[in-house]
């Protein structure tokens, strides 16, 4: 009766067709959620995976799915610093140039094998060797300033990395999910003659099958060795996989993924902010809300003859509810935060929690300053249904008119906003910056020099020279003074003003436990379903 009604309703609502034949599959599925659920967790994906390999022909989703098959010698915490993975420890030379990793001596890989160091130096070298295709070969080999001179193992539990200059972003970048976390992999991963087979990991699931186009199925290792912690922290804590298999099924849309949930064929789906509140309500789901270290912004063109003024920069910041805007374009899921640093991050402290102060009277004194005479300001938006871009620009128009601000809203193409993005063309252009995580990679997405780089919209000289300080600055303390320092030149500069930062809302069956996504990613270790 179930599979009848709810193929019914597919049809009715002319889903797509991949989205609608992958439901209509886990309906009559085994593995379904109201069969065996204690046994196997079915997760909505939205793309299909490029590949299977680590940091290679890779996009989101890949990562999403490789990255509970495979992992590296460290490994992000939730706060966006960086601990030891596959590595039980990391100790930097006081030069800042050498890294040693001493080797957990617990981890062996999907095929039984057990993890040495000459497994780090052959992923070492594949990934350094041009023909893989590493998304982050350049990030190593010199060509963006960082080289690693030199790798090493002494014994078979200890690698020894060194580095042309001292840089803070050095295990960062390894940790990094698009690079594939550097996964360490057993030399089984390739064919005979070297090319791509599949990977054979240390992470808790291992990859049982890929069907192109419509799932993919992973099985717990039962072999697996969770890293020290309680509870999952980022990508290191406690990862133990608490089912026995995990299948991602590819399903393009929403409206599918929500109904799969319903059914109860899906136990798993990310979902629209604006379909927390109804599902919510929904007694069979529970919904879980992430936080991930975007930034939905305003971004303000200095250069502009208008804009060119800092007083009315500064009363278009004091016009601004930003609290409001916040809970507006989240639900209430994500606080307002001015700064360039995520709230996750462990930088974020006391000064970078200071922003704008909703201030009208202020703001009118400001634009009298000024000598603002209601020049036009135009505010570009686009429509695009997974960022708050329009509701933005909807509300800072309204928030800037009722101070004396004659803004005006133009709605783009994506593509069309992005072109004026990328060539400075705008006055306001309501924006969101995909995550960054180490502070320094935030402030690089939005500073530079304007002349070479018209996207960029913060080119203050000393900022900039902070900025780049950072990067080779491995002393925690200082860091934090360069970010606060940043910070509060931003907030009088306003080459920019931050709203907050995004939000990652799933919704689970409501006997799935224990599941909380991370960055935009779900995470599958430590879910169970209950009984």
């Amino acid at each position: 009766m179930r599979d009848r009604l709810l193929f019914a309703w597919l049809a009715s609502h002319k889903l797509p067709r991949v989205g609608a034949a992958a439901l209509l599959l886990f309906a009559g599925a085994p593995g379904a959620l109201s069969a065996v659920s204690a046994q196997t967790l079915n997760v909505a994906l939205a793309a299909d995976i490029r590949s299977t390999d680590p940091g290679v022909n890779r996009d989101d989703m890949t990562d999403a799915v490789v990255l509970h098959v495979v992992e590296g010698l460290v490994g992000y915490r939730e706060n966006g610093t960086v601990a030891p993975l596959l590595a039980e420890s990391v100790q930097t030379s006081k030069d800042g140039l050498t890294y040693t990793f001493k080797l957990r001596r617990d981890v062996h890989f999907h095929n039984g094998n057990k993890m040495t160091s000459a497994d780090v130096l052959w992923s070492w070298q594949r990934y350094m060797n041009p023909k893989t295709g590493w998304a982050c070969l350049d990030e190593f080999d010199g060509r963006k300033g960082l080289k690693v001179t030199k790798v090493s193992a002494p014994d078979a539990a200890t690698v020894v990395m060194q580095l042309n200059h001292p840089s803070s972003l050095f295990l960062d970048t390894m940790a990094r999910t698009y690079c594939g976390m550097t996964a360490v992999l057993d030399k089984a991963s390739v064919k005979a003659d070297g090319t791509w087979d599949k990977p054979i990991g240390t992470g808790p699931f291992k990859l049982t099958e890929w069907k192109r186009g419509e799932s993919v199925l992973l099985s717990a290792y039962a072999g697996y060795k969770s890293p020290p912690g309680n509870r999952p922290d980022g990508y290191v804590g406690a990862k133990a996989p608490l089912v026995d298999a995990v299948k991602f099924v590819i399903v393009p849309d929403t409206s599918s993924a929500k109904a799969g949930l319903q059914s109860g064929a899906l136990s798993i789906a990310r979902i629209a902010p604006s379909d927390i509140a109804e599902l919510q309500a929904d007694k069979r789901l529970k919904v879980v809300v992430g936080q991930v270290a975007s930034k939905n912004a305003l971004l303000l063109q200095t250069r502009d003859p208008v804009l060119g003024n800092q007083k009315l920069r500064q009363a278009i910041a004091a016009s601004l509810d930003v609290p409001q805007i916040a809970a507006a374009i989240s639900e209430g899921h994500s606080p307002a935060n001015a700064s360039a640093v995520p709230t996750s991050s462990a930088y974020y402290d006391g000064v970078q929690k200071r922003g704008y102060a909703y201030d009208p009277v202020r703001a009118k004194r400001l634009l009298r300053e000024a000598g603002y005479k209601g020049q036009k300001i135009t505010i570009f938006a686009n429509k695009r249904v997974n960022v708050p871009s329009y509701t933005i620009a909807v509300l800072a128009q309204a928030m800037m008119q009722a101070v004396g601000i004659n803004a005006v809203i133009e709605v783009l193409e994506w593509t069309t906003q992005l072109d004026r993005y990328y060539s400075g063309a705008y006055q306001i252009s309501s924006f969101s910056y995909s995550s960054r995580i180490d502070p320094a990679l935030s402030y690089e997405q939005f500073a530079g020099d304007k002349t070479r780089q018209p996207q960029k919209v913060w080119d203050d000289p000393q900022a900039l020279s902070l900025i780049e300080q950072s990067r080779d600055e491995v002393n925690v303390a200082k860091r934090q003074t360069m970010f606060d320092q940043l910070h509060t030149t931003m907030l009088d500069q306003v080459p920019v003003i931050f709203l907050s930062n995004g939000v990652d809302p799933w919704a689970v069956g409501q006997r799935v436990e224990g599941f909380m996504p991370w960055e935009g990613k779900p995470r599958l270790w430590q879910t169970r379903v209950g009984k």
